[in-house]
């Protein structure tokens, strides 16, 4: 079993539904497991609702120094949430953000951002993308694509180029259940230790949403890009790890 990491920013999963908040910890603890989490769902009888006390003592279990970040499922659990935060001492509310984002995909999000150990900020922002990434899978069913621009000239078509100094790699992957959460964790996690900017089929490599949003499935092809020169041995951890097949069958 991994060791609780004290610096990591921890996170607190407030839901109506006990078994909803203790279920998210545990998806979340398989691409997190250096990360405090912590279940405050239900209230203190362990009924539909939600528990001042259990924020409270949620929050004071998750800070351990990186301070912490609280994801809420509805209206009245943010409330309840924000009282806990408004008894804490004024030296920590600063420490302790309450982010309005999915609490599914901006937790799993957020567990892994603290896990590749990011910042407060960070940790906040990578829970914001569950935003970005719900709103561009859900537009409205139906709706006709935007008709192509065919009348672009040859000089525009090659501003859309990659550079010439870009470099790629395409691997097949080749484990059963393809990049579902655990290998995918798995991949950004080694994605985010490099600074030159690497995209999966043309998304960033290091969202852990984006590249699930992808629905990369065994046999799928998959490449990897950057137009920095230099992104040659990321490139080829990266492709190592996907060939690797994640220690799965």
């Amino acid at each position: 079993m991994v060791a609780v990491s004290a610096d990591r920013v921890g996170l607190v999963f407030v839901s109506h539904s006990e078994k909803i908040a203790t279920g998210l910890v545990e998806l979340a603890r398989q691409m997190a497991p250096s990360v405090h989490l912590i279940a405050a769902g239900g209230t203190d009888t362990g009924g539909i609702g939600t528990s001042f006390d259990k924020i409270n003592d949620g929050i004071l279990q998750a800070n351990t120094g990186g301070g912490v970040v609280i994801l809420c499922d509805l209206g009245s659990a943010v409330l309840t949430a924000e009282t806990a935060h408004d008894f804490l001492d004024e030296s920590e509310q600063d420490r302790v953000r309450i982010v309005d984002a999915p609490l599914v995909e901006g937790g799993v999000a957020a567990a892994v951002a603290a896990e590749t150990g990011g910042d407060l900020d960070a940790v906040v922002a990578a829970a914001l993308t569950a935003l970005q990434t719900t709103s561009t899978t859900a537009g409205p069913t139906g709706a006709a694509e935007p008709a192509k621009d065919t009348s672009r000239n040859d000089t525009e078509a090659a501003a859309d180029s990659p550079p010439s100094e870009a470099i790629s790699r395409t691997v097949i992957l080749v484990n059963k259940d393809g990049l579902h959460a655990r290998p995918a964790a798995e991949f950004v996690n080694l994605a985010s230790t490099f600074s030159v900017p690497i995209t999966v089929n043309g998304t960033d490599a290091s969202s852990l949403l984006s590249i699930m949003s992808l629905g990369l499935a065994r046999g799928s092809s998959v490449q990897l890009s950057s137009t920095d020169p230099a992104a040659g041995p990321a490139i080829s951890a990266l492709a190592d790890l996907l060939e690797s097949g994640f220690g799965e069958d």
